[in-house]
């Protein structure tokens, strides 16, 4: 299940990052980071009402420890979309995407000191074949120790870091509430949607003087962001709540065809052979962690 979860959400991911960062080019970066969580809202609350009713409600009170880790969530999620989306005006939408998935091996490192969650040999050895892949796509020439502190460099682990503490919190955040795991995946997801969209439509909305200004741009795209959020972030959060956040995450990966896709035929982006390397060893890394889960 946590598999078929992560795979929706990864590829529909792909497609929403790809309009995002249309968005982004057409109406700034903080439009375009709102946009993926204040039009994705009305998606998640008709799945969370459908969830609630059909699949049962929330069992007991939501202890405090949810809305701390789920505020937590929702802010490092914020910080980690706008880091990418400026990462995207230093590298390629591939390079950009890619580099920014050191998130796995950040998630499995956190994992670890949060819930104490050891990984089995195959699963690590798969999260060191992403990390390789990432490595070939941060170096554009040859091999120093100053590749790794260029602005694109930086950008990029610093965004993962963010989605890695994105990660950890909302698995921690959803396992604190008692009832159906798809209703428990959807109630953490509308609180971590909501603070954020409170969050960023207030900042918007100061900087432009006006409270209306984000439905004021593109609301097309904005809604397709949205939409195209929405579901998978209902992946995401799903699969967060059935397995280890590090193994969901470098599953999720299998992002790669999409983002190759939508780099060269949305963007119209030349693909270096460095970048096939790169993207051949994070889909080496998901199809092992893939078959660890399996035979673990």
């Amino acid at each position: 299940m946590w598999i078929l979860s992560t795979f929706i959400a990864a590829w529909f991911q792909s497609m929403r990052t790809a309009y995002q960062n249309s968005l982004s080019k057409e109406s700034g970066t903080l439009h375009a980071t709102l946009a993926r969580s204040l039009f994705g809202l009305p998606f998640v609350f008709i799945y969370g009402a459908f969830c609630w009713i059909v699949l049962g409600p929330i069992n007991s009170s939501v202890p405090a420890a949810f809305y701390i880790s789920g505020t937590i969530g929702a802010v490092a999620q914020v910080a980690a979309t706008y880091l990418m989306l400026n990462l995207f005006k230093t590298q390629s939408f591939a390079s950009g995407t890619l580099f920014a998935k050191t998130e796995a091996l950040m998630t499995a490192l956190l994992g670890l000191v949060i819930f104490a969650s050891p990984l089995s040999i195959w699963a690590w050895i798969g999260i060191f074949f992403g990390v390789v892949g990432i490595i070939i796509l941060s170096v554009k020439s040859q091999i120093s120790v100053g590749s790794f502190f260029q602005k694109s460099a930086i950008l990029g682990l610093a965004s993962g870091l963010c989605f890695a503490v994105t990660s950890l919190a909302v698995a921690f955040a959803s396992r604190e509430l008692e009832g159906h795991l798809a209703t428990r995946a959807a109630i953490t997801l509308i609180f971590v949607l909501s603070v954020q969209s409170v969050l960023l439509w207030s900042i918007q909305s100061y900087l432009e003087k006006n409270l209306l200004s984000p439905f004021n741009k593109n609301i097309a795209l904005s809604n397709k962001v949205g939409f195209f959020s929405a579901i998978g972030s209902v992946g995401w959060f799903t699969a967060f709540t059935l397995a280890n956040p590090a193994l969901v995450k470098t599953l999720g990966q299998i992002e790669v065809i999409g983002t190759l896709y939508y780099s060269k035929y949305r963007f119209s982006e030349s693909i270096s052979h460095r970048e096939w390397i790169g993207g051949g060893f994070i889909l080496a890394s998901v199809i092992i962690v893939a078959l660890a889960s399996f035979y673990s």
